[in-house]
């Protein structure tokens, strides 16, 4: 009788155990529909396995899954998935308030389902929205909210109702449904034997089956082709990497030709690869790619390289690529790892967004100033970091600064104008006061401030590099903390939550480390005037 009632586990670890076995690829550019879109089943699957675990690959009972062979298995097997641990509680403070162990990430649906303290939080996050005006969950609400949308993630894979590959019969952008259990049975037969050429064969019929149900309604062929390439193909990660090659050997080999002459080539391979990304994100979704923090986070890295390609075609520097590629680096590994905060999802837009001469104009132009911002806090930490080593930095190089400064300023400005006119057109105002209109106005504004000093004689440039460093941190506000900390204005569909302490700890080294300069150039300067023989930078008001 005992071995009677394992019979089923033993089954599953067995299968669990050669699920990665089989060949998913067939499957891999069946169209199916989610949250609206069409998109690869590649992409699907990759995308699910990270709203549920954080992860794109998953390991239970020591047995490592790709996304592809968790969720085919949570589709074709799901029998004794609901006691394993694939469900994401990252959030110290509510595991515990709900008694979870707080070494643990990941967590079975049957622990957190017969959790009464975290149904209690649920009820008290549904009772919040459900008040007028439906006010923005904040804390314990708010983390259990996120837990509750994983438990439907996995009800909706384990009860195969999200896996809908039938296009609709009459509307082009209608709900799709499920596939036939008839269409299903040969998949899930040939899984639970282990048949690879079965498997094979089997998803090839399904595949070629779907694509027959409503041809008018499929998504166009090339664009699942390009899906599934830019998935499989990580360009930004490729970008990243060939632009910190190209940082590293700017710093080894300084200004000879050679070194310099590579790091070109290295920079620019890697300004392909965004390239090629930008180019299919915008074919895939037909839109300018910046509706969401990612896409605003690679393309500030992007405009970030783009001007300094631009700057140092004209002065060969080299300083600009020494400013430009630490912050695309940081930018595109903090997209490349954190999909949880930065979700690289392709969604449709929100009906604001959708005028695609606005998003275009707006949108692109701010986060094109940010970029240049970006450039000038990089040039502005070359300049610091000399200042703290004691040594003369040149007259060009306070120039460099001064130049990509008047860019982001004149970006920001056009920007701003930009996103009133485009609010009078969908608001009927000009400017209302939201968050994020105010923090792009004192952004602005204290660029300008930065800016006009330096004509008033005020401060020469070691002061525009600590004001480059210090409104940063605006820019840094306008960006990341209306959407992310403050949460509130017009701007929602912008708004997002995570990385408040990678973002809290940026600027607490940024303010250490201005605040070192300044100390370090006024020490210096006070020993010059003692002794003319010592040099050092120039004080903060030349």
């Amino acid at each position: 009788m005992r071995f009677i009632r394992l019979a089923p586990v033993l089954a599953l670890l067995l299968f669990a155990a050669n699920a990665w076995s089989l060949d998913f690829s067939p499957l891999e550019k069946v169209p199916i529909q989610e949250s609206g879109r069409k998109k690869p089943y590649i992409v699907f699957a990759e995308e699910s396995t990270l709203a549920l675990t954080g992860r794109t690959s998953v390991k239970v009972d020591d047995k490592s899954y790709s996304a592809m062979a968790f969720i085919t298995t949570l589709w074709l097997n799901p029998t004794g998935w609901e006691a394993k641990p694939v469900i994401l509680v990252n959030h110290k403070p509510l595991k515990e308030a709900t008694g979870l162990d707080i070494s643990r990430k990941l967590f079975s649906y049957d622990e957190l389902v017969d959790n009464p303290r975290l149904r209690e939080i649920l009820n008290e996050a549904a009772a919040l929205r459900a008040k007028p005006g439906a006010p923005k969950l904040s804390g314990l609400p708010k983390e259990a909210a996120d837990v509750g949308m994983r438990l439907a993630e996995f009800e909706g894979l384990t009860s195969g109702e999200i896996f809908r590959f039938v296009a609709n019969p009459q509307l082009s952008e209608g709900p799709w449904s499920p596939a036939p259990p008839a269409l299903i049975a040969p998949l899930r037969q040939a899984f639970l034997a282990d048949d690879s050429a079965a498997f094979a064969q089997a998803s090839a019929t399904f595949a070629s089956e779907m694509a027959k149900i409503q041809p008018r309604f499929q998504p166009l062929a090339w664009k699942i082709d390009l899906e599934t390439l830019y998935q499989k193909s990580h360009p930004i990660r490729w970008a990243w990497i060939l632009y910190a090659v190209a940082g590293i050997l700017l710093m080894v080999a300084g200004g000879k030709t050679g070194g310099y002459a590579i790091a070109w080539l290295l920079v620019g391979a890697g300004f392909i690869f965004q390239i090629f990304g930008f180019v299919a994100r915008v074919l895939i979704s037909g839109r300018a790619p910046v509706t969401n923090m990612y896409e605003s986070v690679i393309w500030v890295a992007f405009g970030t390289i783009l001007f300094a390609f631009i700057f140092e075609a004209i002065y060969r520097s080299r300083y600009f690529f020494l400013g430009a590629i630490p912050v695309a680096v940081v930018s595109l590994i903090l997209a490349d790892s954190q999909p949880v905060a930065l979700s690289r999802s392709i969604n449709p837009l929100v009906p604001v967004l959708r005028d695609n001469f606005w998003l275009t104009t707006h949108v692109l132009t701010i986060t094109l100033s940010y970029a240049a911002f970006a450039l000038a806090l990089g040039v502005g930490h070359i300049i610091l970091v000399r200042a703290i080593r004691g040594s003369q930095p040149s007259t060009p190089l306070y120039n460099y600064l001064y130049r990509t400064l008047q860019v982001g300023v004149l970006l920001l400005a056009i920007g701003t104008i930009l996103g009133g006119v485009w609010a009078n057109y969908s608001w009927g105002r000009f400017w209302d006061w939201d968050p994020k209109e105010t923090w792009a106005l004192i952004t602005l504004l204290g660029y300008l401030f930065l800016l006009h000093g330096r004509i008033a004689g005020k401060w020469g440039g070691f002061g525009l590099a600590i004001g480059a460093v210090v409104c940063f941190l605006c820019v840094l506000m306008a960006w990341y903390g209306v959407n992310f900390v403050l949460g509130a204005g017009l701007h929602s569909y912008g708004f997002g939550s995570g990385g408040f302490g990678y973002a809290a700890a940026f600027v607490v080294v940024e303010l250490v480390f201005v605040a070192i300069a300044v100390i370090r150039n006024r020490t210096l300067a006070a020993r010059r005037r003692q002794s003319p023989t010592v040099t050092g930078v120039p004080s903060f008001t030349r």
